[in-house]
C-alpha cells in the first residue's frame, strides 16, 4: 500500500477517535469548569468543600482499594498454581475461574440482595439453621459491591498474573533454589517482582473498573459513592458544572493513580519467553486434589451471584425461604410479550450490531497500520486505540450528554433519539478488544505469503482480502463477538445516554425491572439470557485466541 493511502488511512481512523473518544472526554471536563460562558473553579471547590460529595469520592477509593487488594490475594496464589503444576484436568480447572466474566455484577446484584440480605437471605437462612448467628454482609451496601467486584474482576488479574508467569526466566528460579532460598523466598525475591509488570496491568483495570463501576452500587443500593452521584446528576440531564466537576475529579484521579502506580511498580523486568507446560511439575493425585477443592471453592463462591440469577428468574414464589419454593418459565415468557423487554432487546441488537460493524472496520485499519505497515505514529495511534480501555464510560457518557446539551446535535442526545451517540459510544468503548485480537493475528500470521502475492502482481488490496484477511479471520471473528457480546449488556453508556423507554437497551431495561417487587423476576430472566450469551462468547473467543485472550483485558 502507497505512504500516502496509509496516511490518509490513520488520519480518519484518529479522526474517528478523536472525534468520538477525546471530544467527548474534553467536553466532559470543559463542562465543570464553564458556567454561563465564564470560567470558574468554583465547582470543582465543592466536590471537596462538601460534606456529601467528599464522602462519595472517598467511598469510591475505598471500595477500588479494597477490590483490587481482595483480587490480589484471591487471583494471584491461583496463578502461581496454575503456572507451577500441571494436573489431571487443568484446563478445564482454568476454564472453570473464567465463570464470573459470564455475567456483568451489575446483573449479579439482583442475586446477592436475595442470597445474602441480613433478615431473609438465604445464607443467613443457612446459619440460622445450623445454629449460627446472622451475619449483615451487605451492611451499608458497601460490602456487597466489594464482594461482587471482587468475584467478578479477579479473572482479569488471573490472566495477566499467569501470562506473566509464563514468562520469568527459570533458569533465575533454579539458581536461587541451588543456593538454597526456600519457595517463599523466591516468590517474593524473584518471582513477585519479575511479574510486576503483568501485576501492576491487571491491578489497573480492576482499580480503575471498581473505582468508576456505576451498575453494581446502583442495583445494591449504595449511594453514597461518585459514579453514583454523577449517574443522579446525568440522569436528570442536569448539564451544570456541579455534574462534570465531579466527571473531572473521578477522571483526573483514576489517570493520576494510573500514573504513579506506572511510575512505582509498571517498571518492565528482565525476563525471557519459555513454554510454561515444559517446566511444570506433575502434580501427584493427593496435590491434583488440593488443586481441584481450592479451585472448585472459588469457582463455587463466583458462581454464588450466577446461580441466584438463575433462581430468581425461574422462581414463582420465593420468600423467606432458602430457595424457591416453586418454579416457573413464565418469566422468560414475559421477556417477548412485555413491550419494554422485547423492545429493548431489537435495541440492543441494533445497536450493538452496527457499533460491532464499526469496530471492524477501524479494528482491521489500526491494527495493520500499527502491526504491518509500521508506520510513523503508530505508536501515538496504537495507544489512541486502547485508551477506551482507561477512559470510564462514566466519562464518555457523561461527554456525549455535554455535546448534545443544546445546539444542532440535541436532536440526537438523550433527551430525543440517542441511537446515534449510543451506537458511537459502544464502538468507541468496545474498539480495544478487536484492535487486540487483530493485532494477535497479524503478529502471528506469516509475512511472507502477503509477500510473495505481492511479488506475482497482486495490488495491497487484493493481498489484504484475499491473503491477509483469510489468514486472520479466526481473531477478527474473536474480536468481533467478544465486542458485540459486551456491548449488548454495555451498562453505563445505557443507563445515561438511554433517557425514554422506546430507546432502552437491555441493561437499562433490567435496571428499570429490578426496582419494583413484582418484576425483578423479569430483570432476572433477562439477566440469564444476557448471562448465556456472554458464556458462549467467551467459550467461542477461548477457543479462538487462547491464552491470548488474556491480553484483551490489558492497559
Amino acid at each position: 500500500m502507497r505512504n500516502w493511502r496509509r496516511y490518509i488511512l490513520a488520519v480518519i481512523s484518529a479522526g474517528y477517535l478523536f472525534c468520538f473518544l477525546i471530544v467527548p472526554v474534553i467536553m466532559s471536563i470543559k463542562s465543570g469548569f464553564y458556567e454561563d460562558g465564564r470560567l470558574t473553579c468554583f465547582w470543582l471547590g465543592r466536590v471537596f468543600s462538601d460534606l456529601a460529595t467528599r464522602e462519595g469520592f472517598i467511598n469510591a477509593l475505598l471500595v477500588a482499594a479494597t477490590t483490587t487488594a481482595g483480587v490480589f490475594v484471591l487471583a494471584i496464589p491461583l496463578a502461581v498454581i496454575a503456572d507451577k503444576y500441571d494436573f489431571r484436568g487443568k484446563r478445564l480447572a482454568s476454564a472453570m475461574l473464567m465463570v464470573p466474566m459470564i455475567l456483568p455484577p451489575f446483573v449479579g446484584a439482583l442475586a446477592v440482595r436475595k442470597l445474602l440480605a441480613y433478615q431473609s437471605g438465604s445464607v443467613n437462612l443457612i446459619l440460622h439453621a445450623i445454629g449460627l448467628p446472622k451475619i449483615d454482609f451487605l451492611g451499608s451496601g458497601f460490602g456487597g459491591v466489594v464482594i461482587l467486584e471482587i468475584l467478578h474482576l479477579y479473572p482479569i488479574m488471573y490472566l495477566n498474573a499467569l501470562a506473566a508467569l509464563g514468562n520469568v526466566d527459570p533458569a533465575m528460579i533454579e539458581s536461587a533454589r541451588s543456593f538454597g532460598a526456600s519457595g517463599w523466598r523466591i516468590f517474593r525475591k524473584i518471582t513477585l517482582p519479575l511479574i510486576r509488570p503483568g501485576i501492576f496491568a491487571g491491578g489497573t483495570i480492576v482499580f480503575i473498573w471498581s473505582f468508576t463501576e456505576l451498575g453494581t452500587p446502583l442495583m445494591v443500593g449504595y449511594e453514597q459513592v461518585l459514579p453514583v452521584q454523577i449517574f443522579h446528576g446525568l440522569n436528570e440531564l442536569d448539564t451544570s458544572p456541579k455534574t462534570f466537576s465531579m466527571v473531572f475529579v473521578m477522571l483526573s484521579s483514576a489517570v493520576g493513580l494510573y500514573a504513579i502506580g506506572k511510575i512505582l511498580f509498571g517498571k518492565a523486568a528482565a525476563t525471557s519467553p519459555r513454554a510454561t507446560a515444559a517446566t511444570a511439575k506433575r502434580a501427584g493425585t493427593a496435590t491434583t486434589i488440593i488443586i481441584w477443592f481450592i479451585f472448585g471453592l472459588v469457582t463455587i463462591l463466583a458462581m454464588m451471584p450466577h446461580i441466584g440469577v438463575v433462581l430468581l428468574a425461574f422462581a414463582r414464589r420465593w420468600s423467606g425461604t432458602i430457595l424457591p419454593v416453586s418454579y416457573t418459565f413464565e418469566h422468560f415468557r414475559g421477556i417477548f410479550s412485555q413491550s419494554i423487554t422485547w423492545n429493548s432487546i431489537v435495541n440492543s441488537l441494533h445497536y450493538a450490531s452496527l457499533a460491532t460493524v464499526i469496530d471492524v472496520i477501524f479494528g482491521l485499519i489500526i491494527a495493520y497500520l500499527v502491526i504491518r505497515a509500521q508506520i510513523k505514529g503508530a505508536t501515538i495511534l496504537d495507544s489512541l486505540a486502547m485508551m477506551p480501555l482507561a477512559v470510564p464510560g462514566l466519562v464518555i457518557a457523561a461527554g456525549y450528554v455535554a455535546m448534545t446539551a443544546g445546539g444542532l446535535l440535541a436532536s440526537i442526545g438523550p433527551r430525543f433519539d440517542p441511537t446515534l451517540i449510543i451506537i458511537l459510544a459502544y464502538s468507541v468503548r468496545r474498539l480495544p478488544y478487536v484492535v487486540r485480537s487483530i493485532s494477535a493475528g497479524l503478529q502471528q500470521s506469516p509475512v511472507a505469503l502477503e509477500e510473495a502475492a505481492r511479488n506475482v502482481g497482486a495490488g495491497p488490496m487484493k493481498t489484504t482480502l484475499r491473503i491477509t484477511i483469510p489468514l486472520i479471520s479466526a481473531n477478527i471473528l474473536a474480536g468481533a463477538i467478544l465486542a458485540f457480546s459486551f456491548a449488548m449488556l454495555e451498562v453505563s453508556d445505557s443507563l445515561i445516554l438511554a433517557q425514554t423507554p422506546q430507546f432502552y437497551p437491555i441493561t437499562k431495561a433490567i435496571y428499570t425491572l429490578a426496582g419494583p417487587a413484582d418484576t425483578v423476576n423479569l430483570a432476572a430472566a433477562m439477566g440469564t439470557l444476557g448471562m448465556m450469551l456472554l458464556a458462549g462468547t467467551l467459550i467461542i473467543a477461548n477457543l479462538l485466541l487462547g491464552k491470548r485472550l488474556g491480553a484483551m483485558f490489558r492497559v
